[in-house]
C-alpha cells in the first residue's frame, strides 16, 4: 500500500547502485538482473557501491529513498555541486553509464571536501523515479512519493547545512515523468523552487545519430505543439533553485 511507503535517507546497509527502471529493488534483487540487459551492470556495480558509500560517509546521504517494505519503490539522487566540478565526475554522474556521461571507474577514490570546505553549499538533483515509469502498471506513480522525497530532502539539507538545492527541469510534457529521471517545472514550483536559468538541453540538441535521443525529441517538440507551446522550447534546460535560508 502506498500509505505504508517509508521516505528516508539511503543508508549503507543497502545501496541502491541502479535506478529503478526494471520497477522496485530490493536487497535480494538488485544483484540479479535479466540475461536480455546488455549494459555491464557487474561493472558498474563494482564502481557505483564505493562510490555512493564515500559520498554517504563524506556528506551523510546522496540519496533520498521511498521503501515500501524490504523493496525501494522511489529514488532522489543528489551530489554536492562541489563533487561535480571534480575531474572524473563526468557531465551527469549518472550511475548506469560510463564516463563521460556517468563517473570515471576510479572517481571514488577523489579527494572530496567537507560541507565546512565547500563555499558554494548547493545540492544538485540528479533525478529522481518512483518504481519504473516504463512499467505498463506503476502503482507508485502519481501517488505523491516524488513530493515526500522531495521535502525530506529539503529537510535533509536544512539540518546538513547546505543553503540551496538545485534541479534541471523541463516544460510538463508526459514524456518527461515517462521516460525521464527528471519533472516538469510546475512539480517544483509547488515545492517554492523558483526559475534561475533557462538555455538550450545540451544533450538535446539536433545532428545526433542516436536514434533513441532522435526519437526522444521528436516526441517532446510533438507534445510541446499540441499544447501550444512553440516546439523549440521543449528541449530547454530550465534550473530551478531553492533557496534554504
Amino acid at each position: 500500500m502506498v500509505e505504508d511507503v517509508v521516505v528516508e535517507p539511503m543508508i549503507e546497509q543497502f545501496i541502491l547502485w541502479r535506478c529503478l527502471h526494471g520497477g522496485p529493488l530490493s536487497r535480494d534483487t538488485i544483484d540479479r538482473w535479466p540475461s536480455a540487459i546488455t549494459l555491464p551492470l557487474e561493472r558498474y556495480r563494482d564502481r557505483n557501491v564505493p562510490l555512493l558509500v564515500k559520498l554517504t560517509r563524506t556528506y551523510g546521504a546522496c540519496a533520498i529513498v521511498a521503501r515500501d517494505g524490504d523493496e525501494i519503490v522511489g529514488q532522489l539522487r543528489f551530489y554536492p555541486k562541489a563533487v561535480y566540478g571534480l575531474e572524473g565526475a563526468g557531465g551527469h554522474l549518472c550511475l548506469q553509464q560510463d564516463h563521460p556521461a556517468g563517473p570515471a571507474e576510479v572517481f571514488a577514490d577523489s579527494d572530496f571536501p567537507a560541507v565546512a570546505h565547500i563555499e558554494d553549499k548547493t545540492l544538485v538533483v540528479h533525478c529522481m523515479m518512483t518504481a519504473s515509469s516504463q512499467q505498463k502498471a506503476n502503482p507508485y506513480q502519481r501517488k505523491g512519493i516524488g513530493t515526500r522525497m522531495v521535502k525530506a530532502l529539503i529537510e535533509w539539507a536544512k539540518a546538513n547545512g547546505w543553503e540551496r538545492i538545485e534541479a534541471d527541469s523541463f516544460e510538463d510534457l508526459p514524456i518527461i515523468y515517462e521516460i525521464t529521471g527528471c519533472a516538469g517545472h510546475t512539480f517544483w514550483e509547488k515545492l517554492g523552487f523558483r526559475l534561475v536559468d533557462r538555455h538550450p538541453h545540451p544533450d538535446l540538441q539536433g545532428g545526433s545519430e542516436d536514434v533513441e535521443l532522435v526519437e526522444f525529441i521528436k516526441t517532446l517538440e510533438e507534445q510541446a505543439k499540441s499544447i501550444g507551446i512553440e516546439p523549440a522550447r521543449a528541449s530547454d534546460r530550465l534550473v530551478m533553485r531553492l533557496d534554504l535560508t
